[in-house]
């Protein structure tokens, strides 16, 4: 019997994330919801912890996550898609997120977790968040880093969900296997429902290679995509059974937290107490089986669905030439047969003879790998972190809230950066304690605070700022300010910075 939505919790401290939702309630709103806290970890060098792979044009110009938050427009079916999606991000990656939606004109609520909790908690923040003005709406949860051709088929497939959701379901979406893969969850599916869906039997994590291949030979078994359409309400009913302690975290942090504009920001203290988890573990690994928390459906979706989880994920969801290859920036193929080469430093890649195999160059780190071997990089990444060296999170090219900054060249007690500043942007106020700047505008105009004083700078033009005088550079104008920075001094990291004043909150 299909059971209809739970009213949300309420409890005498939380009452404005937990409002009465009407049991039955009719409920055609629909609503992105973008989980973009992965790391993206295969997809190293060019995906790194502080700038991972949702926010990189891995198949296209445009980011994942862009590709992800559009995804929705032109939606026809019988419900109505809010404009404004949620994303749940890493508090890390607000600025560059908030970036990528003003660059794909989309107005989003950002809310930024303080530490990386995995899908169940940040599903749970969106859903309390929609429901903090007693309004229920049904979540679209996406998975930012995957890649989706027929956005058509996807919408229908939406729809299907959406019906089962308004009812009070859980809906996922399944992929009918094409191969036997090892790197996927699986869905067992149960007696068939209307439109092609059936009911959710079982949810199975990761199989060996001869499960997964009785698997699809079997018929009986879909590849687990990561989305799920779902009432908040319904969610939020499900996890308070099956983890109450997660729940009543989840609660607490944004109860504690804070807003500014369109960005949500849970307690760190508070959110330091919720358990990591995924949604399988946490809710949908319950769905079928006898006293479950409710109903499941999994609507198949055959869309040209890749999650990018490897190289060999990328190779796969692309265009190839005649002999399989695929080329992404400056490469030249003599005599390659299905491999993959991308040039994102701009230097030449130049593949003779290979065969299966993955070159990834970037400014600071090449990548050599079979394909067969895609899903090693994972435990390669794990080791250049058991070396503290930087380039297992960091590139070479680092985004800040105002602009990025690129390390160009360095030695014992020099580095040479290239920063550029957005149009109205600027640094914090700060000193070092170890460090002088030596500062060389090469494009646009650059305010500068000096200690007292203040003055412009334009092209050709410089300024040297002493080891401990307080400085600060802006960008009052219309285009990007490109200068040359000379450090000098005993000690050069990112940590010798006191900021006094900042506009992104960092002080």
């Amino acid at each position: 019997m299909l059971q209809s939505a739970a009213p949300a919790y309420a409890t005498a401290d939380a009452t404005e994330y937990l409002m009465p939702v009407s049991v039955g309630q009719s409920c055609r709103r629909l609503v992105p919801v973008i989980l973009a806290g992965g790391s993206g970890t295969r997809l190293w060098p060019l995906s790194r912890g502080h700038f991972p792979k949702q926010l990189i044009g891995v198949v296209a110009a445009n980011s994942l996550l862009q590709s992800t938050v559009t995804r929705m427009k032109g939606f026809t079916g019988d419900f109505d898609v809010d404009a404004e999606p949620i994303i749940v991000c890493g508090e890390e990656h607000r600025f560059a997120t908030e970036e990528h939606m003003r660059s794909c004109g989309v107005v989003a609520t950002i809310i930024g977790e303080p530490a990386r909790r995995d899908t169940a908690p940040a599903l749970t923040l969106a859903a309390l968040e929609l429901l903090k003005d007693g309004h229920d709406a049904i979540m679209v949860a996406m998975p930012a880093d995957h890649s989706i051709a027929d956005v058509h088929a996807l919408h229908q497939a939406i729809c299907v969900a959406a019906g089962y959701a308004q009812r009070g379901m859980i809906a996922t979406l399944g992929i009918p296997p094409t191969r036997a893969e090892t790197a996927f969850g699986y869905i067992c599916i149960g007696d068939a429902l209307d439109d092609g869906a059936h009911r959710i039997e079982r949810f199975v994590e990761r199989p060996a290679a001869e499960v997964a291949a009785h698997y699809v030979a079997s018929g009986m078994y879909w590849w687990n995509s990561g989305i799920f359409v779902l009432r908040a309400s319904t969610w939020l009913d499900a996890l308070a059974r099956a983890n109450p302690e997660m729940h009543g975290a989840c609660v607490a942090a944004l109860e504690e937290g804070q807003r500014e504009a369109k960005f949500v920001r849970p307690c760190p203290s508070a959110f330091a107490r919720v358990s990591s988890d995924s949604i399988d573990y946490a809710v949908m690994e319950h769905i079928g089986r006898e006293g479950s928390l409710c109903d499941g459906a999994v609507v198949p979706l055959v869309a040209g669905w890749s999650d990018l989880g490897s190289w060999d994920a990328v190779w796969e969801a692309m265009d190839k030439d005649p002999c399989g290859n695929v080329a992404s920036g400056r490469v030249i193929f003599e005599g390659a047969t299905s491999s993959y080469a991308r040039s994102e430093g701009g230097r030449l890649v130049a593949c003779v003879g290979t065969t299966n195999v993955i070159v990834v160059e970037t400014d600071d780190a090449v990548l050599v790998a079979d394909r067969s071997h895609s899903q090693d990089i994972k435990g390669l990444v794990a080791r250049i972190h058991e070396q503290n060296a930087p380039e297992a999170e960091t590139h070479r090219k680092v985004h800040r809230p105002w602009g990025f900054y690129d390390s160009i060249a360095h030695g014992e007690r020099f580095q040479v950066k290239r920063i550029v500043v957005s149009p109205g942007a600027r640094l914090s106020l700060q000193m070092h304690h170890h460090r002088a700047e030596h500062w060389i505008i090469v494009c646009g105009t650059a305010l500068v605070t000096r200690g007292e004083q203040q003055f412009l700078l334009s092209e050709n033009e410089s300024t040297f700022i002493p080891l401990g005088v307080r400085h600060r550079l802006e960008n009052p104008g219309k285009v990007p300010l490109e200068l040359i920075e000379v450090q000098s001094g005993a000690y050069l990291g990112e940590d010798d910075i006191v900021r006094f004043e900042d506009a992104y909150g960092r002080t």
